[in-house]
C-alpha cells in the first residue's frame, strides 16, 4: 500500500480515495471510504483503456458475476459505475489473509478447522452455483480469512454453467494443481470442477501442502489428469471426506451441499477466525483500516490532514509497520484479477528491474556473506523460507532466506531429500534414516537403515540404495513409504547394475524411479512394485543424471537423450561437442541447462536443438542454479567468480567475487524466490535476481 502519487484522483462517486492498493495492466486499484466511513477496494480502468468497448466489457465481468451471487461468503459488490467515462467497482474490503498467507505463516490446520472451513467454502459454493455461475478458480490465494469466516473472491473467470470454456484469446484459465482434470484438458467445466478445487484447497488446509506436486507446471498438470493426489498426511477423517472432491470423473463427486452436511463441524471449530495466531492478524488488519477509514481528508493540493499531519507519513508508517492490507485486503486482490500477479510466496524477493542494475557489474548481495558450517563441496537445498546446507561436518544447517538468519542445525545428520508433498526432510547419520521437521529441525521420528545409499525421494515414497557387504552382491534397491509420524517398508527388488557401477544417480517422478550408472545405461522401475518398466542398454551409451521433466526424461552422457518416462519410448539425441560429455544440470519450463566440461550449454526440450552456448576458462563445478529470468554457474577454482547469464539468450549480465576473498575453490549454488544462494568456504550470501 503506498500513499495517493501525481495523477491520481482524489475522489470516485462517493468514495474518497486514502491510498494505492495496487495497479497492473488494466487499472489501478484505490483503498477509499465514503461518507459514512465504510472502506471499499476501489478499481478504476485506464484512461488509455476507458474507450476500448471489448476492455470495458472485461473490466466488468467480474462485477457482474459477484453481483449475481447473493451470499455471505462472497465479497460484496458495492457500486459500479462510470467516472468523467472511465468505469470503476468498488467491493467490499476484506481485512485478513489470505488461506495460503495463513498456512505459510501458522502452518497447517488442525481437523476441526479445517472441517469448519470445508462446510463454510462448500455452502459459498453452492450459493455461486444457485446463481447458475461456475467460479472456475478457487483457489488458497483467492479465499480471504475474515473475522465473519472465509470469503471467496475473484470471480475474474467466473462463467455461467451454459457458457463457454475458452477465453476470448483461446487460452484456458487454470491454476495448476487447483484446476479440474475437464478444465485442464480444455473441456466444458461445470459445478463440479469448483467441488474438486475444493478438495485441493482442503488438502492444503490440512497438510500445508499442495494435493499434486510436480517440478513446474506442466508436471502439474499431468499429475492431475493421469496421476493420484497426495493423501497420506490427511487424518483418516478428513480423507474419506476429501478423496471423493478428487474423484477423475466429474459425476463421482459430490454435491457442495452433501460436502457441508458431511464435514460437521464441531462446536467452537469457528474459533480460527475468533482467537488464536490467525485471528490476531484479522484484528490488527481491522484495526489499521478502521485508523485509515478515521483519518481527517486531506487537501486537494497538499496531500496533508486538517491536523497538519502527513497522510504519505501516516500511510507509509502504517506498511513500515506491517499492515497486512495488501494480504489481508480481499477486494484488491479480486480486483487486480489478470494483471501483475502476487508474489509466489511471502518470503520471495522482488527482483530487479531495468534501472536498478548496470550490466556487467554485479549487483549488492540481498544479504551476506553470513559465516556458517560446512567446507568443500556442500548441497544446498531451498524449503520454503529457508536454505538447508548439506554440509560434510555432517551437519544439517538451515538459514532464513530473507535475512540468513541461523535458524536451526540438526548435528551428525547428512544426505538429505526433501518431500514437498508432505513438508518432510529425510536424513540418515551411519545407521538411521530420520524424518525432520524443517520449520523447527526437530528429529520425529528415525528408523534403522544400516549401510545405505539415498538414491531419491518422490511424494511420501524414499528410495535407497542397500549396499551389500559381498562385493560380489549389487545389493538392493529399497522403497519406503515415508510419513510424519514415521516410514514403514513398500518393497525392495536386486540393483539391476552390475558390483562395479559405483556412479549410480536417481530421480523418481510419476509412476517411476529412474536410475543411472554410467556405462551400465539406464532402468527405469514401476513405483508401486519395483519391478522394471524399461531400459536404456549399455551399448547405447553411458547415461548420466536423470532429469525428469512432466512425462519425459532426460539422460546426459556423451549425447544428450529424451525418452518418454511412461514406457521408455525414445525421443531426441543429440551428441556431445566435447570429449567430456553432457550433463543435465536444469530442466527449466522448455530449456535444458547442460553442462559439458567448462560450457554451460542451453537446449530445447522440444527437440533438443542447441540455443546458446558460454564457455568458461575452467571446467564447471557442479550445476546451474535457475532462478528469475538468470541462470549460474561457477568454475571448480572459483577464481573466475560466479557468472550469471540471462536463462533464455545466454547473455552476460555480470560476474559476482566474494569480498575479501580468502575462499578456496567454486561456488555450490542454489536458486529459488528470485534470490540465488551461493556459498563457498564458509560464507553464505543471497543474490537478487532479473
Amino acid at each position: 500500500m503506498n500513499p495517493l502519487g501525481y495523477g491520481d484522483p482524489l475522489r470516485l462517486g462517493p468514495y474518497r480515495l486514502i491510498a494505492v492498493l495496487g495497479e497492473g495492466g488494466m487499472g489501478k486499484v484505490y483503498l477509499g471510504r465514503d461518507r459514512s466511513g465504510r472502506t471499499a477496494a476501489v478499481k478504476v480502468l485506464r484512461t488509455e483503456l476507458a474507450h476500448n468497448a471489448q476492455m470495458s466489457q472485461r473490466f466488468l465481468r467480474e462485477a457482474q458475476a459477484a453481483q449475481a451471487v447473493r451470499s455471505k461468503g462472497v465479497a460484496r459488490v458495492l457500486t459500479v459505475q462510470t467516472e468523467g467515462g472511465r468505469p470503476f467497482i468498488a467491493t467490499e474490503f476484506l481485512a485478513g489473509p489470505t488461506l495460503d498467507t495463513a498456512v505459510q505463516r501458522y502452518g497447517a490446520f488442525q481437523e476441526p478447522y479445517v472441517r469448519a472451513l470445508g462446510a463454510a467454502l462448500a455452502r459459498t459454493l453452492g450459493d455461486i452455483h444457485a446463481a447458475d455461475l461456475v467460479h472456475r478458480d478457487l483457489k488458497p490465494s483467492n479465499i480471504v480469512l475474515t473475522s465473519a469466516g472465509p470469503r471467496v473472491i475473484d470471480f475474474g473467470i467466473a462463467r455461467p454453467e451454459h457458457g463457454l470454456t475458452l477465453t476470448t484469446t483461446g487460452q484456458i484459465p487454470v491454476t495448476p494443481g487447483y484446476g479440474a482434470p475437464e478444465q485442464v484438458l480444455g473441456q466444458r467445466t461445470g459445478p463440479p470442477g469448483d467441488v474438486f478445487a475444493l478438495g485441493a484447497v482442503l488438502v492444503y488446509a490440512a497438510t500445508g501442502t499442495p494435493a499434486y506436486g510436480g517440478g513446474h507446471v506442466a508436471a502439474v498438470q499431468y499429475e492431475v489428469v493421469h496421476g493420484q493426489p497426495r493423501l497420506d498426511a490427511l487424518p483418516p477423517g478428513l480423507r474419506q471426506l476429501i478423496e471423493p472432491c478428487l474423484a477423475k470423473e466429474p459425476a463421482l463427486r459430490p454435491l457442495p451441499a452433501q460436502v457441508t452436511s458431511a464435514m460437521a463441524a464441531p462446536r467452537g471449530a469457528g474459533k480460527l477466525w475468533k482467537q488464536g495466531p490467525v485471528a490476531t492478524e484479522i484484528g490488527e488488519s481491522e484495526k489499521r483500516v478502521r485508523q485509515l477509514a478515521t483519518f481527517p481528508d486531506p487537501d486537494a493540493r497538499t496531500g496533508t490532514a486538517t491536523g497538519g499531519t502527513s497522510r504519505r507519513r501516516f500511510v507509509t508508517g502504517l506498511a513500515a509497520g506491517g499492515a497486512v492490507l495488501a494480504a489481508g485486503g480481499g477486494g484488491a486482490w479480486w480486483m487486480l484479477r489478470d494483471e501483475t500477479p502476487p508474489r509466489e510466496h511471502p518470503w520471495d524477493a522482488d527482483p530487479l528491474a531495468e534501472g536498478d542494475y548496470q550490466k556487467g557489474k554485479a549487483p549488492d548481495p540481498l544479504w551476506g556473506p553470513k559465516k556458517t558450517l560446512g567446507t568443500g563441496r556442500v548441497d544446498l537445498l531451498t524449503i520454503r523460507d529457508l536454505v538447508v546446507l548439506d554440509t560434510q561436518q555432517p551437519d544439517l544447517v538451515a538459514h532464513s532466506v530473507t535475512s540468513g538468519k541461523r535458524k536451526w542445525t540438526v548435528n551428525s545428520v547428512g544426505n538429505a531429500l526433501y518431500s514437498a508433498s508432505l513438508d518432510l526432510l529425510l536424513a540418515m547419520d551411519i545407521d538411521n534414516l530420520y524424518g525432520i521437521s524443517p520449520t523447527t529441525g526437530r528429529k520425529l521420528w528415525k528408523q534403522f537403515v544400516d549401510i545405505v545409499t539415498p538414491l531419491a525421494v518422490d511424494g511420501d515414497v524414499y528410495y535407497y540404495h542397500d549396499i551389500a557387504p559381498s562385493y560380489k552382491d549389487p545389493g538392493k534397491v529399497v522403497a519406503l513409504r515415508v510419513a510424519k509420524t514415521g516410514a514403514t517398508p513398500l518393497w525392495s527388488v536386486r540393483m539391476p547394475f552390475s558390483p562395479e557401477a559405483d556412479d549410480i544417480e536417481a530421480v523418481a517422478g510419476g509412476d517411476r524411479l529412474v536410475l543411472t550408472a554410467g556405462e551400465y545405461g539406464a532402468v527405469a522401475l514401476n513405483k508401486a512394485d519395483g519391478g522394471k518398466a524399461w531400459t536404456v542398454p549399455r551399448k547405447s551409451g553411458s547415461a548420466w543424471t536423470p532429469h525428469i521433466s512432466g512425462d519425459t526424461v532426460y539422460l546426459g552422457g556423451q549425447s544428450v537423450r529424451s525418452f518418454r518416462l511412461s514406457d521408455g519410448d525414445r525421443g531426441w539425441s543429440k551428441p556431445g561437442s566435447t570429449n567430456s560429455g553432457l550433463s543435465v544440470g536444469a530442466v527449466d519450463g522448455d530449456r535444458l541447462y547442460l553442462v559439458a566440461g567448462s560450457e554451460l550449454r542451453c537446449h530445447s526440450t522440444e527437440d533438443g536443438s542447441e540455443q546458446w552456448v558460454r564457455e568458461l576458462q575452467n571446467t564447471l563445478l557442479g550445476t546451474p542454479a535457475v532462478s528469475g529470468s538468470t541462470v549460474w554457474v561457477s568454475s571448480e577454482r572459483g577464481t573466475e567468480g560466479l557468472k550469471a547469464f540471462r536463462k533464455d539468450t545466454g547473455e552476460p549480465l555480470w560476474t559476482h567475487h566474494e569480498k575479501g576473498g580468502g575462499a578456496q575453490g567454486g561456488w555450490s549454488v542454489a536458486g529459488a524466490g528470485n534470490r540465488v544462494f551461493a556459498l563457498r568456504g564458509q560464507k553464505l550470501t543471497a543474490m537478487p535476481v532479473v
